[in-house]
């Protein structure tokens, strides 16, 4: 574990895209290839029996393209172990399942992700896991929903899809305290922007399909943490259950980061600007962004983020109707489910990504609109939705 961590110190000297575009691969000693190999074998020659050549023997055990994946993850959230998964529900269910036995208990955001939601409500209360939602702005509130059993608190900032911010630092501490661990989905901020191991977090959870990936052709999750024994009971999973990704999905989120940092500014200009504009529309009731200066959430986004992203929510004056409209009549923006990609994406969560979440206290308003504002010219993207909006009856 030593010589991992002063590997991770030394890493964390270097700036972030140095770090995106070199860490966990050197360029191959006998060719000279400056890009991560995709090695397409699902088994590996032994030079006798247990005699593994670089430690890999099964591809679902280790693959040397998914291995480098693994350590720039580490890398640029400024941890020690990765694990890379098949989705990000794979690496939400690999963590709850490492942390948590019958009986436990756990804090989740009352806005969750709806498909975090789903599976802990649907899938682990059948096997004794109990869960609290409390608000991730109110530290107090997650304090007081914590129980004597409570092993892990589930931190979303900012969430999906309102837009709130937590202080990942304060709930670190009240998590301390509790003797429990905090996991923060860093999926919306993306360590360009925020990295939760450094403020207190125990793990930190990502959906690689978003930001990571960046170009919407490939689905990941990954699990970064410090921690040498919550990181072999997740590798126990993660071989055990095999829900790892293919080396081409690795090669492609690997790819993906390398230009984490160019793209996270875009996003971020580009969301600045669609906000200015949303924010003078009638047909807006609010802007959900961070970047607000009368966002809740402002002040500790400001000290825990470098900027504020490129997500954003609005809540429609006409209702539900308009959010509905608003989403069928823009050009640039898709209509479709997922974030994070170099194209703009435009949803109805009630309907769509947190459609789960319906009758619960968890359900989100339904004139809410999430926006994914891409890297198109901006120009573009504004003229599209100031054209939608112009369209509203």
């Amino acid at each position: 574990m030593g010589e991992q961590k002063s590997a991770a110190d030394a890493r964390a000297s270097q700036g972030f895209a140095t770090r995106a575009i070199h860490a966990g691969y050197e360029p191959d000693p006998t060719t000279g290839a400056v890009n991560v190999p995709i090695y397409a074998s699902s088994t590996f020659a032994q030079d006798g029996v247990g005699g593994l050549r670089g430690g890999f023997e099964y591809a679902r055990t280790g693959n040397p393209t998914r291995q480098a994946l693994e350590a720039n993850a580490a890398s640029i959230e400024v941890g020690t172990y990765g694990r890379a998964f098949a989705s990000g529900m794979a690496a939400t269910d690999a963590m709850l399942r490492a942390a948590l036995r019958p009986g436990d208990h756990l804090v989740i955001p009352d806005d969750a992700y709806g498909g975090t939601f789903r599976l802990i409500d649907k899938v682990f209360t059948q096997w004794g896991i109990e869960y609290t939602p409390a608000p991730v702005t109110d530290v107090d509130a997650i304090r007081a929903a914590v129980r004597e059993n409570t092993k892990l608190i589930w931190l979303e900032t900012p969430t999906n899809p309102l837009l709130n911010v937590g202080d990942i630092a304060a709930v670190a501490e009240v998590a301390k305290g509790a003797g429990a661990r905090l996991v923060v989905d860093n999926t919306f901020a993306s360590p360009y922007l925020q990295r939760p191991l450094t403020l207190g977090a125990d793990v930190v959870l990502h959906s690689s399909t978003k930001y990571l990936g960046g170009h919407s052709d490939v689905v990941g999750g990954l699990l970064v943490t410090d921690d040498e024994e919550l990181d072999a009971a997740i590798a126990f999973l993660q071989n055990g259950s095999g829900g790892v990704p293919g080396p081409f999905d690795a090669y492609l989120t690997m790819r993906g980061i390398k230009t984490l940092g160019v793209r996270m500014d875009r996003h971020c200009d580009n969301a600045e600007a669609v906000v200015d504009m949303l924010s003078g529309r009638r047909e807006i009731a609010s802007v959900l962004y961070p970047g607000l200066a009368d966002h809740p959430g402002h002040e500790v986004a400001a000290r825990q983020m470098s900027r504020f992203g490129g997500m954003l929510s609005v809540r429609m004056a006409g209702g539900r109707e308009a959010a509905r409209q608003l989403c069928s009549r823009t050009e640039i923006f898709t209509l479709a489910e997922s974030l994070g990609g170099i194209e703009s994406l435009i949803e109805h969560p009630g309907a769509m990504t947190h459609a789960s979440t319906a009758g619960s206290m968890l359900e989100v308003p339904d004139d809410l609109v999430r926006l994914s504002v891409g890297i198109e010219d901006t120009s573009d993207v504004l003229a599209d939705l100031e054209q939608a909006l112009d369209g509203i009856r």
